[in-house]
């Protein structure tokens, strides 16, 4: 490596704690590595409980601690079928599964292949040409890469992106999800085999770490190249697993390197928005450069150095149209990739940044780089309001994490509505015993169990209990027992299914105790309203919820968040008639107006503290506590029109505008309707309220 110029070295060290105050440092890089596993987990056992045979395995920077908020990154979703076999050798076949043998001739770009189906009884290939496939000319079957195999109708939030689609946060501040799908392999690519006998000047990776890399899974994805002849044939071989465990064998210097240089590749490289180089190119070449230096030079006080010597690789890079993958030798990651005059404008630009490192790292915008090494330098004076702090990042990993869970409780449910009690309690149990079984770290399934699971017990509970009215109380206490399970899911939603079920079976004084320590739990703390149902900006987060997030951890999950509380029809019977409504909220033509997502609106829906405050108003008025009962009104009033983070506010305006019939105030029940409507124009159970309150006050003329 070159020699670096003196400021080099005192300026890495200043960049370095730039780097570290935006989050890129060991401790964040470990916690968001730790909750991305914990999404992995969680997002394969909720597919597997609803009948789906995938897998899901979390790549990029998200897993990788490689990335900063202002960097956007996305959640990249590997989603393996596993129903699928690809083999290198008929030997490899597998009885039950849909097996295809890899196929790499003169007609396949180095690094991808041919999948020709095998017959699913016995390891000879199928001669008979099925949907989605094409016979070549030496007569063999071949699986087209359509996406529409995966996903045959995309909905309206779901973006196609070559062999992925994106689906978009449904909050602001939440990353949009990339999935691609994937068929595993039944063993590691021949391709690949050279990389394990290859040792670079650095002697990394270590003859252990590749032979730990080469036990990972390997796939086939979805998509040829852009030199194929074939483009609808081909299928890309993926090592990414084999990469993500390279990167977390990175110390921080190297992590910091890459982030670094993905800022630089944002703001300074790509001409005209362009994406030429990709951020893969871009690790590529940092394993490479890891893989032929000594590991000695990855230390803080060099990181302009190892960020210097990196471009200068990727100058070459550009200049020969060459960036080979690092594990696949074979596979140029630039083959096709730039016109003559991108070629051109892309070295001039890479040139420019080495000749004015300094100069132009000063210019950075994502996440304020340039300004924050400007303040380090004493160049300007700091901003009187600065950006987010660690601790800040850190609790917002947290949040996203929470409404990761209420996400993955959302399609449970999607997949229970339109069953039978006897189907829901075959996928709770389900869900169990894959807590239990699953091939993953024994603390991440308790993890996962411990946030999943309670939500599921008290849907089941609730539904049972519905079912149980007028039957024997035996089946009326295992309910019970079901709804005590999902307590602790959160601070208030298990409770306030609790509470509902004991209104609804006229037990009114435990319901009023239920909410009596549900109300101190939520106003014991600063509690974040949590719903995954509709798309909104994310809630504030105030300073105390930063410092307890950062105290407990994921745990602060059950402390802090209150989840929106569901009800799906199975449990009609165990909610108050005034939510029923909200079941039946869709006309005809409404239902036109809905997306995919939407099958919440079938549900009765509604943040936890209008709910709360809603139900202390109907039980007090069944025990006559009058004081309370109003201030329970006084309260859910306040609360509906003063509180930002609702989510479901044409809800709790509708169940407010039933109080105020109920309390003999039509006027201002048709007002709260009228606010109902302006909320939410379309699926809103408000038309059915302001109907039969007109009926009922032009009946009453």
């Amino acid at each position: 490596m070159f020699p670096a110029p003196l400021y080099r070295e005192q300026l890495s060290l200043i960049l370095s704690d730039v780097l570290d105050d935006l989050g890129v440092n060991e401790q964040m890089v470990m916690r968001r590595r730790k909750l991305m596993k914990l999404y992995e987990t969680m997002g394969t056992i909720t597919m597997m409980s609803t009948g789906t045979n995938m897998t899901f395995y979390i790549l990029g920077s998200q897993i990788e601690g490689t990335t900063t908020k202002g960097l956007k990154p996305d959640i990249d979703v590997l989603a393996c079928v596993n129903n699928f076999n690809v083999i290198q050798d008929l030997s490899e076949w597998e009885h039950g599964k849909e097996n295809y043998l890899m196929i790499q001739d003169e007609n396949t770009t180095p690094g991808y292949c041919f999948l020709q189906l095998i017959q699913s009884h016995k390891p000879v290939p199928v001669t008979e040409i099925p949907d989605d496939h094409h016979i070549s000319e030496e007569k063999r079957i071949l699986h087209k890469n359509a996406i529409k195999r995966f996903l045959p109708n995309l909905p309206p939030n779901i973006e196609q992106n070559g062999p992925s689609v994106v689906k978009q946060g449904q909050h602001q501040g939440i990353s949009d999800k990339d999935y691609v799908h994937a068929y595993p392999c039944k063993s590691w690519p021949q391709s690949a085999s050279g990389w394990l006998k290859r040792q670079g000047t650095g002697r990394w990776p270590t003859h252990q770490m590749r032979k730990l890399a080469a036990e990972t899974r390997c796939f086939v994805v979805p998509t040829g190249s852009k030199v194929c002849v074939y483009p609808e044939l081909e299928w890309r071989i993926s090592t990414s697993l084999a990469e993500r465990f390279l990167i977390f064998n990175f110390n921080i210097t190297q992590i910091r390197c890459y982030v670094l240089l993905k800022m630089i590749l944002k703001s300074s490289l790509n001409p005209k928005g362009e994406i030429n180089i990709s951020s893969f190119m871009i690790k590529t070449i940092l394993f490479h450069c890891i893989e032929n230096t000594e590991l000695s030079i990855w230390v803080d006080n060099n990181l302009l150095t190892c960020m210097i010597f990196c471009l200068q690789e990727l100058h070459s890079c550009v200049q020969n149209e060459q960036c080979f993958h690092f594990i696949i030798s074979e596979n140029n990651l630039m083959a096709g990739q730039f016109t003559l005059e991108t070629n051109h404008e892309l070295s001039q630009n890479i040139s420019d940044f080495i000749q004015n490192d300094r100069q132009l790292l000063l210019r950075i915008d994502t996440d304020d780089l340039g300004y924050r090494l400007q303040v380090k330098l004493n160049m300007v004076p700091p901003k009187v309001h600065g950006s987010l702090t660690s601790l800040e990042i850190s609790a917002l990993l947290y949040i996203n994490f929470a409404f990761e869970v209420s996400g993955n409780d959302f399609v449970l449910l999607q997949e229970l509505q339109n069953g039978n009690l006897e189907k829901m309690k075959q996928s709770v149990a389900e869900l169990v015993s894959l807590m239990t079984y699953i091939d993953s770290g024994e603390e991440r399934k308790h993890t996962v169990f411990k946030f999943l699971a309670p939500l599921a017990f008290t849907t089941y509970g609730s539904a049972l209990a519905s079912s149980s009215f007028g039957a024997n109380n035996q089946a009326l206490r295992k309910a019970m027992d079901w709804l005590s399970a999902g307590l602790d899911s959160d601070v208030s939603s298990g409770r306030l299914k609790l509470a509902s079920v004991f209104y609804s079976i006229g037990e009114m004084e435990k319901a009023a105790e239920i909410l009596r320590q549900t109300e101190q739990k939520y106003l014991s703390h600063h509690v974040l309203p949590i719903c995954s149902c509709v798309a909104r900006s994310l809630p504030t987060v105030s300073e105390d919820i930063v410092r307890y997030c950062n105290e407990h951890k994921e745990d602060c999950i059950k402390r802090i968040t209150a989840f929106c509380v569901r009800f799906i029809r199975l449990e009609i019977n165990c909610i108050p008639r005034e939510l029923q409504y909200e079941m039946f909220r869709s006309t005809q033509d409404d239902m036109i107006h809905r997306d995919p997502d939407d099958v919440w609106m079938d549900w009765a829906t509604v943040d936890s503290l209008p709910f709360l405050y809603f139900l202390q108003y109907k039980i007090y008025g069944h025990l006559q506590r009058q004081q309370e009962k109003h201030q329970a009104l006084n309260n859910l009033i306040r609360t509906t029109f003063t509180d930002g983070n609702l989510t479901h506010r044409e809800t709790a305006l509708n169940i407010l505008g039933q109080c105020m019939e109920q309390e003999n105030r039509p006027n201002d029940a048709l007002h709260y309707y009228i606010y109902s409507l302006k909320e939410r124009t379309r699926n809103n159970a408000a038309k059915i309220h302001l109907c039969r309150l007109l009926c009922k006050c032009y009946s009453n003329l």
